[in-house]
This record gives structure tokens, C-alpha cells and sequence, in this order.
């Protein structure tokens, strides 16, 4: 009894990791991190959630992923930056919500192009980067998800009871 109540434990705590779980974007999709990309266009729409992580895939020495403040970020400055990564590929987890801003700080990058900026909600995130492109739910499917995961894990612990 008290391997089956552990097993209906555990296949509840995966089921609720999974719908919880972060979307990792790849910044760029394939064209990744580089200069002449519209990113403003390939972040529109998408709904960035605290612990997603973005993924800037270039060679480490070619580029920089900095971020930076939103006045820093409209003059493709990096003398304040909060943060410099000159390793590629380089991953940055959002750990706050509210707008983040990254450019190139190599000169002349950023305004050819190599700058993004997302708002990040508190919720969770994960919508589709484009059709036929695999990615995490989208939030509302997420949110359809999680009633469906609360009766369930409802049944199963009344089960383990009996």
C-alpha cells in the first residue's frame, strides 16, 4: 500500500513539473545570433514567462549577449551593463519579470540590428516561435491543462487512500 500511495505521488509531481515547466527560445531561431535579423519581429507575440531562458547561439569571440537598460539599449551602449556574456552559445535564464534588454557589444553590431528586448510576465510563458516549429505549450493550453491535472491528481490521491 505504501508503494503504490509513493508511485501516485511521484506520477503526480512529474505531471505537474511538466506542465510548469520553462520554454527555452532560441533567439534568432535559425539564423541565430547575428547582425541584418529583425528581433523585434521574431520576439512579437511571444509570451515570455519568468525561468524561461533564451538561447543566443553564436561563436564565442564573434559577438557579445549584454544586457543592458532601456536607455542604454536605444543608443547601443554597453557602459552600464548589468550583465556581458562574450561565450557562445550563450543561454540567459529571465529571472524577473518586467522588459530585458540585450544588444551586441561589439561596435557597430547593435545598430545593425543585434538588439532585442522582452517583456517577461510572471506567469507562465511558452507560446509557439512559428508554425511547425516545436516549442512548450502556449499558455492557455497550459492553463486548459491544469484543471484537468488537479482532478486527476484529486482521483489519485482519493485512490491512494483506499
Amino acid at each position: 500500500m505504501a508503494s503504490r500511495s509513493a508511485l501516485i505521488a511521484l506520477l503526480v509531481a512529474v505531471s505537474c513539473a511538466a506542465v510548469a515547466s520553462a520554454t527555452t527560445y532560441t533567439v534568432g531561431e535559425g539564423q541565430g545570433w547575428t547582425t541584418n535579423f529583425d528581433y523585434s519581429g521574431w520576439a512579437s507575440g511571444k509570451n515570455f514567462a519568468v525561468g524561461d531562458k533564451l538561447l543566443f547561439n553564436f561563436a564565442s569571440g564573434t559577438h557579445t549577449v549584454t544586457e543592458v537598460s532601456k536607455s542604454d539599449y536605444d543608443s547601443c551602449s554597453t557602459s552600464n551593463s548589468i550583465s556581458d556574456s562574450r561565450n557562445g552559445p550563450t543561454t540567459i535564464t529571465l529571472n524577473s519579470a518586467g522588459t530585458h534588454y540585450f544588444i551586441c557589444g561589439i561596435p557597430g553590431h547593435c545598430s545593425g540590428g543585434m538588439k532585442l528586448a522582452v517583456t517577461v510576465g510572471s506567469g507562465s510563458g511558452g507560446s509557439p516561435s512559428a508554425p511547425g516549429t516545436p516549442n512548450s505549450p502556449s499558455a492557455s493550453a497550459r492553463m486548459q491543462a491544469g484543471p484537468a491535472l488537479a482532478v486527476a491528481a484529486g482521483v489519485l490521491v482519493k485512490l491512494a487512500l483506499f
